[in-house]
């Protein structure tokens, strides 16, 4: 099996849940390669304590093809724009930026469980 190389940007409410199901797909095609958060939440503890590296947005930018997916949950599309900005300058052509609207997707085939819902948030591309 092809194993995904993943990061997860933003690790607030939505961010720990998906990372808490992706780390429960480690080995079943899928590795959380790292994780970027800037505010000190319970999931950025749990991710340190579970091993996964901390990035900033320009280091996992610089892991280039490394990285296959990057899961933008933070719900600031100039997130998103910097980090497709980035992406584009460096030449890369391999990586996927996922927004929360795919981890919703995402979320609905692999749990029953309803993942929050945050009043004004943006999760279009």
């Amino acid at each position: 099996m092809q194993k995904q190389n993943i990061a997860i940007i933003g690790l607030g409410r939505i961010g720990s849940a998906f990372m808490g199901a992706m780390l429960q797909k480690t080995g079943k095609g899928i590795n959380l390669a790292c994780v970027a958060e800037r505010m000190d939440t319970p999931a950025k503890a749990k991710a340190i304590a579970a091993g996964i590296k901390l990035k900033t947005l320009d280091e996992i930018v610089g892991m280039g093809d490394a990285i296959d997916v990057v899961f933008d949950v933070t719900g600031l599309p100039e997130i998103r724009k910097e980090l497709r900005e980035k992406l584009a300058a460096s030449g890369n052509h391999h990586t996927v930026i996922a927004s929360e609207t795919i981890v919703r997707v995402i979320w609905s085939l692999i749990s029953d469980d309803e993942l929050p819902e945050i009043a004004g948030r943006k999760t279009g591309y």
